[in-house]
């Protein structure tokens, strides 16, 4: 959902999520959120429709530590791309508060390239700038952040 320019198509996109909810559980498939300026109405129908089938990735994750608490709590995975590696995104800050074992890596390409590539086109192979940040907000190596999100995606996707 995404409230950045419009809020008057509200309603239709509060019916076009669940309805992709409702297709995505009845094929035991996760989704994956597109929230821009939206996270209470997103998190109001999660509510919703929350059951045992439901989970998925909060993608370009840039809300604050408590929104990430609260799509944890629902069963969710928290999509870091390029957006971690801005200064002032706050991420920094935000994803140490939470395991590794809550967050995926991912790239929103062509756009949000990270450091050293921001406003130009983002391509996936930038995936290591991504990494190497959020190595050094875990204070750990990049093999290891490799391994857990990986794990993690593929537990996400049931590869």
């Amino acid at each position: 959902m995404d409230l950045y320019w419009d809020k008057t198509t509200l309603d239709i996109q509060v019916q076009a999520f669940k309805q992709q909810i409702n297709w995505a559980k009845s094929l035991k498939l996760p989704i994956v959120i597109h929230c821009r300026e939206a996270f209470d109405e997103v998190f109001q129908v999660l509510e919703e429709e929350n059951d045992d089938d439901l989970h998925g990735i909060f993608h370009c994750f840039t809300g604050n530590a408590v929104r990430a608490r609260h799509a944890i709590d629902l069963g969710f995975y928290l999509g870091i791309g390029g957006v971690v590696t801005y200064r002032n995104a706050g991420l920094d800050k935000i994803l140490p508060q939470f395991d590794l074992s809550h967050i995926v890596l991912e790239t929103d390409s062509p756009y949000l390239a990270p450091v050293p590539h921001r406003g130009k086109p983002n391509e996936s192979s930038y995936l290591i700038y991504i990494a190497q940040k959020v190595a050094e907000l875990y204070q750990t190596d990049i093999a290891t952040v490799a391994d857990i999100t990986t794990a993690n995606s593929k537990k996400i996707f049931g590869v």
